[in-house]
């Protein structure tokens, strides 16, 4: 075998599909966006938990998003005792498994939040991917709307504790009751019919995208798009479709803050008379009624929260009120057009899904936001990035003995303990030039320099390194920049740390002046 054969291969590097790393402004922008988040929860009185990464799979149950598979959409193993383990597919089944193993511990209404990961093991494509990350606020517990009501709040001051203006978002609001009822009235009640059931709701949840002409295509017998895709409909008569159309009647009418003020009102009047014989949709009104009610005497209007009954949410999750935030600013999509952003998160009432460890009727309600999806749309308004990170100022190396060593990694230190990022050179400090080019690649603001001559005399020189790069611009050749010590500065050792900040200080102002 020759030597060529017998040499290992190198290991390739691959990013698993689906998956993405995250850079340091990236995990600045999620820290600076949840703090604001969690704020927000907390002033609502609302406690941290956390659960797992992983969950037995029995846990996770039938609740999986449209799913016709217990097990499907999710990333499962085997632990040693044969037990399956899947790694969750959202933050409420953990929760509601929580809730359930410390029932007697924890004190109703449970009030609390968190935010993880998610996976889903599904086909990843553009901006659809195998972890993301999701913060969830629940009330577990507290059967009355106002736990509902209080969610819609509390998603309308996230938004605009988060810089989005009142009227480039709004929370729309429905009741699975409403639709439920609709659904039975034109006949689709009872087990048999839950998958037609699945399919009206589908296309219902279409209506943003498709409108009221491509919902009804939906609903009857399908709909073939412009590149002649054909989409199999529920199959409704046109009798069942007009009275599933009444949920759509004025929906979307209430985008602009001046004529919302009443459009959840007459959405609620017009259902409430359509299916005056429908216990169900009658009930769902009535919620709905009260939720408005209680948010406008917390001062909210139909601008920030406002009765939509077209919203549709987690098809086999829901039991009452459901909610979603959308933003309504547009944006350029991949093909170039013009598009509203969308949703960022959602929400709703799921009293089912703890009982399935009581054997016991547990209320909760709760609301998940997207991270990623919510840290985009800032982006485009420009709302993220504002807490400025300063690159750290580099303590360089001019010899490497002991002594000299420790002399740099005690200026080092000094910079930290008063709160300036620092670091030593850790690299081949032989080559000067190669320091310096290393902090222009950190974009580090300034450089401490001290050799042999600088330390005799007890003196470290301080090098601004952002005034430097502009001077040396003015300067045409390589003696004379040498010669002029651009932006440099030597003084005792013991002013170092004010010197540093003195200089730091003025390259922020200058910054600030420039933007």
């Amino acid at each position: 075998m020759s030597e060529k054969q017998k040499k290992p291969q190198k290991l390739k590097a691959r990013l698993p599909r689906g998956f993405v790393d995250r850079d340091a402004a990236d995990i600045r922008a999620v820290n600076e966006m949840t703090a604001k988040i969690r704020e927000v929860y907390e002033h609502y009185g609302f406690d941290p938990v956390e659960t797992p990464l992983f969950e037995y799979t029995d846990a996770l149950g039938k609740f999986l998003p449209d799913a016709d598979r217990p097990n499907e959409g999710v990333f499962s193993l085997q632990d040693d005792d044969e037990q399956w383990m899947s790694l969750r597919y959202d933050l409420t089944a953990p929760l509601a498994r929580h809730v359930a193993e410390n029932f007697n511990e924890i004190q109703l209404p449970y009030r609390t939040y968190r935010a993880g990961y998610v996976f889903r093991n599904e086909k990843p494509g553009p901006g659809r991917f195998r972890q993301f990350m999701q913060f969830d606020a629940d009330t577990v517990g507290a059967a009355g709307v106002q736990a509902d009501a209080e969610m819609c709040m509390m998603m309308a001051d996230t938004m605009e504790a988060l810089g989005i203006a009142r009227g480039d978002y709004v929370i729309r609001v429905n009741n699975r009751k409403v639709l439920d009822g609709v659904l039975e009235a034109i006949g689709l009640g009872g087990e048999d019919k839950a998958g037609a059931r699945l399919n009206v709701l589908r296309a219902i949840d279409k209506f943003d995208k498709f409108g009221t002409e491509g919902v009804t295509s939906l609903l009857g017998a399908g709909r073939k798009d412009e590149s002649g895709d054909f989409t199999k409909g529920a199959g409704l008569s046109a009798e069942q479709i007009e009275r599933v159309l009444l949920l759509f009647a004025i929906s979307g009418a209430g985008n602009d803050a001046a004529n919302a003020l009443s459009v959840g009102a007459l959405r609620l009047q017009k259902l409430e008379e359509a299916f005056v014989d429908s216990e169900i949709v009658q009930a769902g009104v009535q919620e709905l009624k009260q939720i408005r009610s209680l948010c406008r005497s917390g001062g909210y209007d139909d601008s920030q929260i406002l009765i939509d009954t077209s919203v549709v949410r987690g098809l086999e999750y829901y039991t009452g009120p459901v909610f979603e935030a959308e933003l309504q600013f547009a944006v350029t999509n991949e093909k170039g057009e013009k598009v509203v952003f969308g949703s960022v998160g959602g929400g709703g009432r799921y009293d089912g899904l703890v009982s399935r460890f009581m054997g016991q009727p547990v209320p909760a309600t709760g609301f998940s936001i997207g991270v990623s999806r919510l840290m985009t749309a800032l982006k485009n308004l420009g709302k993220l990035g504002q807490n400025e990170v300063v690159a750290p100022v580099l303590v360089t190396v001019m010899d490497g003995d002991i002594e000299s060593m420790g002399r740099y990694q005690r200026f080092t230190q000094e910079l930290r303990k008063a709160g300036i990022r620092a670091e030593m050179y850790q690299g081949n400090w032989k080559k000067f030039g190669n320091q310096l080019k290393y902090a222009d690649r950190r974009g580090a603001p300034v450089a401490i320099i001290q050799g042999g001559d600088e330390r005799a005399e007890g003196l470290v020189q301080i090098k601004d390194l952002i005034e430097g790069k502009r001077l040396s611009g003015e300067i045409e050749d390589n003696t004379s920049w040498r010669e002029a010590r651009v932006a440099q500065v030597s003084v005792p050792e013991a002013e170092l740390v004010a010197k540093v900040r003195e200089i730091l200080e003025a390259q922020a102002e200058d910054r600030a002046r420039a933007g």
